[in-house]
């Protein structure tokens, strides 16, 4: 601090030297010489030979200290100076995170047991769609297995499935379908529907977002036309790319946009009570902390990087990269110290929030194709990932190696998500259904 301080009034007291000789006319080759005091408490600290040539009408200012020297030429020259400067800090910060990193994530986890053969099996397909099935989302309603999926689809529609699952056994899934396969559906009135969310309430709220760049929340009754109700919230400048219900509150929305910001928003009001900026590219993905009373999301995108925000200050805290292509889609670990991303460069890779760095890469040579979405198991363990090759990878967390393939679905796998006990998970696809599985407990 005392340094900066030094280094503005020596840079002062030179501006006011050359502006004297430039008033007076009398332009002169000869260096003069100031010097500048600065106390502070018991130190003091000089800056000597502050040398101005003004006749030369070069503007040329050079400070010079006892530790360290400043010198500018031009504005350009100077900030091309302190990128240099800022690039060389980042590679001493790296070269110091990777004497840290002494082993690796897999390293570690060899003394666990494998996790074992998987037997997951299809209990559901849901259709009804004609177009693409872009997203799904769990009912969180605590009282009734009744499990909800709103979905969004390019005509415009988003259909409910409700149905039981009720387990059998142990090894059975019986289901009771409450509606028809063909789900409760209202027509929504905008270009192209992005995403959806649900929240249980006293009613029913869902939330939907698209290319109208508009957060719009609608009342899901079976008595009333939804589509009636609905309440727009509101507006970014470029298409919403994702949203969600905060937990703690059933009147707050953060939505992300292809306007490189995130933003929270106030449903009654529909004001925005706070905007969170340093993404250089689209908000494709983003999610918060599983604490319940967590101030923290995670927010990635086109900028192939993944940001930690702190809520109440609208900062970021954390930064993460490592992606060599746009990300997809992005998921806190159940333990909240962790999270996961997918991009387009066929990778998933896992970032511990208290080592700061990347810990985990989930890859084969064999897979070539974008991940599109992920979802932790309920414990964590498994890390499941939908890929544009119409397949979801099953990869131990732990371990990081694969341990199962799931097929089913005819073109790309656009959402997975585990339902709230962790007892099943559901995938949404471009082919226009859904499919429900659960895995099977073997003796």
């Amino acid at each position: 601090f005392e340094t900066s301080r030094v280094r503005l009034f020596g840079i002062k007291a030179a501006t006011l030297q050359i502006k004297r000789e430039s008033s007076n006319c009398a332009p002169t080759t000869d260096s003069s010489t100031t010097t500048v005091t600065s106390n502070s408490g018991s130190n003091a600290r000089s800056v000597n030979n502050v040398n101005s040539n003004s006749g030369n009408g070069s503007g040329r200012i050079c400070v010079m200290s006892a530790d360290l020297s400043l010198k500018i030429d031009t504005p350009a020259e100077s900030i091309e100076a302190l990128a240099k400067e800022a690039e060389a800090l980042k590679a001493k910060l790296e070269e110091e995170r990777q004497k840290l990193n002494d082993v690796a994530l897999s390293t570690v986890a060899q003394r666990l047991e494998n996790v074992g053969q998987l037997n997951i099996k299809p209990r559901r397909v849901l259709k009804g769609h004609q177009g693409k099935v872009l997203c799904v989302d769990w009912s969180q309603e605590p009282y009734t297995p009744v499990i909800t999926c709103q979905l969004k689809v390019r005509e415009n529609e988003m259909k409910c499935f409700q149905f039981s699952l009720v387990p059998v056994n142990d090894n059975e899934l019986l289901e009771y379908s409450i509606r028809s396969d063909s789900g409760y559906f209202g027509r929504i009135q905008t270009p192209y529907i992005l995403v959806c969310v649900f929240k249980y309430t006293i009613q029913c709220l869902n939330t939907c977002s698209g290319l109208d760049n508009k957060v719009t929340v609608y009342p899901l009754s079976l008595e009333d036309d939804a589509t009636q109700r609905k309440k727009p919230v509101g507006t970014h400048t470029s298409y919403t790319a994702c949203c969600t219900f905060l937990p703690y509150s059933d009147y707050q929305i953060l939505s992300g946009s292809g306007d490189s910001t995130c933003a929270l928003w106030d449903v009654e009001s529909g004001s925005r009570l706070q905007s969170f900026h340093g993404h250089t590219g689209d908000v494709m993905s983003l999610d918060l902390a599983p604490q319940e009373n967590g101030n923290t999301f995670v927010s990635a995108g086109c900028d192939r990087k993944a940001l930690i925000w702190d809520m109440r200050t609208g900062q970021c805290v954390q930064t993460f990269d490592g992606h060599e292509s746009d990300i997809n889609t992005v998921k806190f670990h159940p333990s909240g110290d962790a999270i996961a991303t997918g991009s387009d460069d066929a990778t998933c890779r896992l970032y511990d929030l208290r080592a700061d760095r990347e810990i985990a890469v989930y890859s084969k040579e064999s897979i070539i194709f974008a991940v599109n979405t992920v979802d932790f198991s309920h414990s964590g363990r498994l890390l499941f990932a939908g890929y544009s090759d119409y397949t979801v990878n099953v990869w131990d967390s732990l371990k990081c190696h694969r341990i199962s393939i799931l097929y089913g679905h005819d073109n790309r796998v656009s959402c997975l998500k585990v339902s709230p006990d962790g007892t099943a998970f559901c995938t949404a696809s471009w082919d226009s259904t859904l499919r429900v599985r659960k895995r099977i407990q073997t003796k």
